[in-house]
């Protein structure tokens, strides 16, 4: 699995297992560790934090939407 998606995958769990089951819980600091773990060998394998988090545009003013 490349490190980007896994870190990605392990953070989204990590998310959930906080709104789960509170930030104390030790699932919860599990996966947070392995977050930890696996976003430090992406940095060090040469990935960006931005591969990670990608920035969102804002959406364009002058584009019609639909309702």
């Amino acid at each position: 699995m490349h490190l980007i998606h896994a870190a990605r995958t392990v953070q989204h769990l990590a998310v959930r297992a906080i709104t789960l089951h509170g930030l104390a819980h030790p699932v919860t600091r599990l996966l947070l560790e392995a977050a930890s773990a696996v976003a430090s060998q992406a940095w060090e394998a040469g990935h960006r934090v931005e591969a990670l988090h990608p920035t969102r545009q804002p959406p364009d003013p002058d584009v019609e939407r639909s309702p």
